[in-house]
């Protein structure tokens, strides 16, 4: 199974590009975040006509999360009982596996704005929520994978200039350690989870040429739960999409589970 996440900042703008990179990346199921868009205004025909199914969550304007799937989903929830709040950040849904069920819960997770302001304040609290949420949900769907866009750069690894960066919004030690929070309960960056080559980014800002010069940040994550870590076969980035004319600022992210065979837990 390939799972995959892509903020694609305007559903309506990326529509074309999602179908596409549907149709030749393979993937089985796709979280999108930033839909930019109203509920009922969700294009679901266009993606029933390639083969794919769907649950979203949207709203005018800003935020929206997304389930691309090829498997009809169930037991769908949109955002955290825990945190009353009208941003649509959140969408979760079960889906069948060889294994038994996943649990599949796309995030975007808050900017933060600037460190010390109140968005900053807001985006600590809904790290909080989500942790605790999460601890919960664990125990009901052990195998479980949440991807999204965290807005986070765990490390100075995932920033392409970490003495520029140092102390701002998306790198900031809290920021840091709300995401490493989420790690302890059982979770595992996929993509560190494997040898990878230096600076590789999942974002990389529309603004002074960012992208060609790879000035980017890691922030687009694929964490998994400590019962499906076993099946964990590869997790990479595709860099592709981001070379498209108009493109997203984010790039997708790709874990694949190989859940067709037994392994110990």
């Amino acid at each position: 199974m390939k799972l995959a996440t892509w903020n694609v900042n305007s559903l309506k703008v990326r529509l074309p590009q999602v179908l596409d990179w549907l149709g030749t990346s393979g993937v089985d199921v796709l979280c999108l975040q930033e839909l930019k868009m109203p509920h009922e205004k969700f294009p679901l025909a266009e993606f029933e006509e390639i083969g794919y199914q769907a649950c979203w969550a949207g709203q005018k304007t800003y935020n929206g999360v997304a389930v691309i799937s090829r498997e009809s989903t169930r037991a769908v929830q949109a955002n955290m009982p825990n945190f009353p709040d009208d941003h649509q950040r959140l969408i979760a849904a079960t889906l069948p596996s060889p294994q038994g069920d996943i649990r599949v819960v796309s995030v975007y997770c808050p900017n933060g704005q600037a460190v010390e302001s109140d968005k900053y304040t807001y985006k600590l609290a809904w790290f909080k929520a989500l942790h605790k949420w999460l601890e919960q949900e664990l125990t009901r769907y052990p195998r479980m994978v949440v991807l999204g866009d965290y807005n986070v750069a765990p490390a100075d690894a995932d920033v392409h200039d970490p003495a520029k960066w140092a102390g701002d919004v998306l790198v900031s030690p809290p920021e840091r350690a709300a995401f490493e929070a989420l790690l302890s309960l059982g979770f595992t960056d996929a993509f560190r989870h494997f040898p990878q080559e230096e600076k590789m980014f999942s974002w990389w800002d529309y603004r002074r040429m960012a992208f060609r010069r790879n000035a980017g940040l890691r922030i687009d994550h694929a964490l998994v739960s400590s019962a499906l870590l076993p099946f964990c076969a590869s997790c990479e980035i595709d860099k592709a999409p981001r070379r498209n004319e108009q493109p997203s600022d984010h790039t997708p992210v790709i874990v694949t589970l190989d859940l067709a065979v037994e392994k110990a837990v």
